[in-house]
């Protein structure tokens, strides 16, 4: 039975990726602050990891935060929070296994990014700065680990029915006095599908690239966001 970790998995993207592995026969790991692992923390990291009793033959970096603030008032605990957990926590957890994977010869990393990987948004630089690292590690990883049989890849949700949808939602309600509907209407307008992407959608992606049919699809940043972003 292979065996997948996914950090950030008790919950929203992360919870419906778990979901959709174990149906497909994986055995799987959550690792998250609730499970007792914080990703920003390299020696946590590297202990958690250590004490897995199997060897992992897929990682899902899923564990993020998207907190939203006017440049301007962007304060540099803000700035490095954002990136420790979008960035440092992808790369402790994937130095944690891809030596180990290119070593034995073939795996899958796989990083949730976000649209905000390939553009621009107001109000959420570091997260959008830190999306945009995310991905390029993406592509450096897969480009240096190519020839090991291990595929690196990115998918890029747009606006998801997640925790993260929510925040979003309560602080344009608080900030600018719309209701719901009109909050959710303002974020779902950038799809141009008009809707919200489900985190099942993201989940079968994953699933595809776990399979032996994606062998091939590495380097690649995969836009879940119904046209907005290619």
């Amino acid at each position: 039975m292979k065996h997948a970790v996914v950090t950030g998995g008790n919950r929203g993207i992360g919870a419906a990726i778990v979901q959709a592995l174990q149906g497909a026969g994986f055995r799987t790991t959550v690792m998250s602050r609730s499970s007792g692992v914080d990703v920003t923390d390299a020696a946590a990291v590297a202990d958690a990891f250590a004490a897995l009793d199997a060897p992992v033959d897929v990682l899902v970096n899923n564990a993020g935060i998207a907190p939203s603030t006017p440049f301007s008032r962007m304060d540099e605990e803000h700035w490095h929070d954002t990136f420790a957990v979008n960035v440092h926590g992808a790369f402790y957890c994937t130095r944690a296994v891809l030596p180990a994977l290119a070593k034995r010869g073939g795996g899958r990393v796989i990083n949730i990014a976000s649209t905000a990987g390939l553009k621009g948004y107001g109000y959420v630089a570091a997260y959008v700065a830190s999306k945009h690292a995310l991905v390029g590690l993406t592509r450096a990883l897969a480009a240096e680990y190519a020839a090991s049989d291990v595929t690196i890849n990115a998918i890029c949700p747009g606006f998801a029915e997640t925790d993260l949808l929510r925040a979003s939602l309560d602080n344009i309600i608080d900030k600018t006095g719309r209701d719901e509907a009109q909050a959710r209407a303002a974020l779902a307008s950038s799809n141009p599908q008009g809707r919200f992407i489900e985190p099942e959608e993201v989940a079968a992606a994953v699933l595809w690239l776990v399979s032996d049919a994606a062998r091939s699809v590495t380097g690649q940043c995969i836009s879940i966001s119904g046209g907005e972003t290619t």
